[in-house]
């Protein structure tokens, strides 16, 4: 099998650095695998110096990979500049690239199915990418299915698929309205991914993850998720700089032992997971409108009885 090189995106969380690490290296194919780390450079304070630096001790003490790269940067890139650069450079280099975050933790398969599908659909122009992460939906999904877009928790893709992405966030919007695509850009209005790429316009964030979305769905590329998760997000605890305790979309479950089961299967839009996922959206992102909305039809109950 053709391995692909996985880049690792790290900053200056060191615990978190190092359970995904570990996590990695328990990956039956980490020994055959090339590990490219970006640490990025700290941003001018001594506290955040000190914690880049604990996190660049660790990396030089790793091993268990066939290879391994460390780019240390001298200045703080940011993460979408970070990402958009590194997996640039390892695209170029090797034609595909696993990419992880230094706040994932994969299942032990995790290897064994990216690179089984990297391998199966990488003369299927229509498939842009493999994602490792779905959401805890509890109904039973397809072993694999694809969804129009991409996605950015443990992810996988070729040099014609990265060469699809379009940085310019405006552009990528006025083409979402001019042809009146953002309901469906935002799963039929229940989560606010135009809103997201909106805010990434006026740099109120700096989301490269909002642009890649765009630019796949745009040229209306899929991208092939697992029916279970094999990916956890251990971010949300307000460590990281795009992630906060309260925006918690993960599932607490253990991925360590999830494997898939990989086979070629028709590559069309799957319009169920599309809608379990809809559904799944709606119930995490409306419950406070609901809350108000039951909380107005109370107060006015209580105001009619009471005249």
């Amino acid at each position: 099998m053709n391995l692909a090189p996985i880049a690792l995106f790290v900053y200056n969380r060191s615990w978190h650095t190092k359970q995904t690490i570990e996590a990695l290296k328990n990956n039956k194919l980490a020994t055959d695998s090339d590990l490219i780390i970006f640490s990025d450079g700290p941003k001018n304070n001594d506290l955040n110096q000190q914690q880049v630096n604990k996190v660049r001790k660790y990396l030089k003490t790793i091993s268990g990979f066939k290879n391994i790269k460390i780019v240390e940067r001298l200045e703080n890139y940011g993460l979408a500049k970070s990402i958009i650069i590194g997996v640039t450079e390892v695209i170029n280099n090797y034609g595909r690239v696993i990419v992880i975050e230094d706040d994932l933790i994969t299942s032990r398969y995790f290897l064994n199915y990216m690179n089984e599908t990297l391998n199966l659909y990488k003369n299927d122009n229509e498939v842009i990418s493999i994602h490792g992460f779905i959401y805890p939906i509890k109904e039973k999904l397809p072993e694999t299915f694809f969804l129009r877009g991409a996605d950015c928790w443990g992810w996988a893709t070729w040099k014609r698929g990265w060469n699809l992405f379009e940085t310019n966030g405006q552009k990528l919007l006025d083409e979402l309205e001019t042809k009146r695509l953002t309901q469906e850009f935002d799963f039929n209005n229940s989560y606010p991914f135009t809103q997201m790429l909106r805010d990434q316009i006026k740099k109120r964030n700096n989301s490269w993850a909002i642009r890649w979305y765009a630019s796949a769905f745009l040229k209306n590329k899929l991208t092939l998720y697992p029916g279970q998760s094999l990916i956890k997000n251990i971010g949300f605890d307000n460590s990281g700089t795009h992630c906060n305790g309260i925006n918690k979309i993960n599932s607490e479950s253990n991925v360590e032992n999830i494997k898939i089961k990989v086979e070629k299967i028709k590559i069309i839009k799957n319009f169920k997971a599309h809608l379990l996922i809809t559904n799944y959206f709606w119930k995490q992102n409306n419950f406070l409108i609901r809350c108000f909305r039951f909380l107005k039809r109370i107060l006015k109950y209580s105001l009619k009885i009471n005249k």
